[in-house]
């Protein structure tokens, strides 16, 4: 399984791109991909076609109406593993005896 962060912003639409993100995050809820929001991008879960599959609607969505596009993308695979997007985090959570801020 994969877990996939990534980020992708148009670079000609000013200072906000809400508007253009939000399109991104339809594609990626309605995808039925497990996935988590964070401030700065989205981490997907899946196997490796699946997410990358996702961020490229993402980006032929974005490119319909965006002349310049910026993408970072991370990638961890780990064998075997899955639910990832809880499990990384409850298992800091038990080493430290806390919950994390969310």
């Amino acid at each position: 399984m994969i877990l996939l962060e990534f980020s992708m912003s148009p670079m000609d639409k000013g200072e906000s791109v809400s508007e253009q993100v939000s399109r991104s995050l339809r594609i990626i809820d309605e995808s039925g991909v497990p996935y988590r929001l964070n401030p700065m991008g989205t981490v997907l879960e899946g196997e490796f076609d699946e997410v990358m599959g996702v961020v490229k609607k993402c980006y032929e969505t974005m490119k319909a109406d965006c002349k310049r596009i910026t993408c970072g993308i991370k990638i961890d695979y780990r064998e075997g593993k899955s639910g990832r997007l809880e499990s990384k985090i409850a298992s800091i959570e038990k080493k430290l005896s806390k919950e994390m801020r969310k």
